[in-house]
């Protein structure tokens, strides 16, 4: 089991490197982790981007309880993104949201297949003036530390370039 973490900014193609890698998998399932939000046009245009570049042979799944998912689930899979896990506990008090968390984290180091992980990296300059955009940005921090902590790969993706972090980085 190996756990792959592709962290990247909004347009920076990291969906598109992690689908890249998950064409290694004759089968995989794929996890959309979000709601479709019919009524958001401009999401389902991205919707039907992703949709378009996905193989025929993956299974997807478009559902927001990660943790769920993971319990019933065997084989590869992509996660899609993992923000999709933070908006969903969003409005949980603290102590609620970290017993998600680990139980996320113990659900990760549990499976028993390759999982590749996309996340979306935020708060590298904006201070959201909202309380809710502030806590979103701390949880995603959160989570993707915790996960960066138990990949046995991590990629950054920026302006369509992949680096692997596990080459270049230094433990703080």
């Amino acid at each position: 089991m190996a756990i792959t973490l592709i962290t990247g900014a909004i347009k920076s193609g990291k969906s598109e490197f992690a689908e890249k890698i998950a064409t290694a998998y004759k089968k995989l399932t794929y996890i959309a982790l979000s709601h479709s939000q019919p009524d958001d046009l401009h999401w389902q245009e991205k919707i039907k981007l992703h949709k378009s570049r996905r193989p025929s042979n993956w299974g997807v799944i478009e559902n927001d309880d990660l943790l769920h998912v993971l319990k019933s689930l065997s084989g590869p899979l992509l996660i899609d993104s993992i923000g999709g896990f933070v908006v969903k506990y969003i409005n949980e008090d603290d102590n609620e949201w970290k017993r998600n968390l680990n139980l996320l984290n113990k659900c990760l180091i549990e499976y028993k297949s390759d999982i590749i992980i996309v996340g979306e990296q935020v708060g590298w300059g904006l201070v959201s003036e909202y309380k809710i955009g502030n806590i979103f940005t701390e949880r995603l921090g959160q989570v993707l530390k915790d996960i960066t902590l138990i990949s046995s790969s991590n990629w950054l993706t920026i302006n369509g370039k992949a680096i692997k972090l596990d080459d270049i980085y230094f433990d703080i």
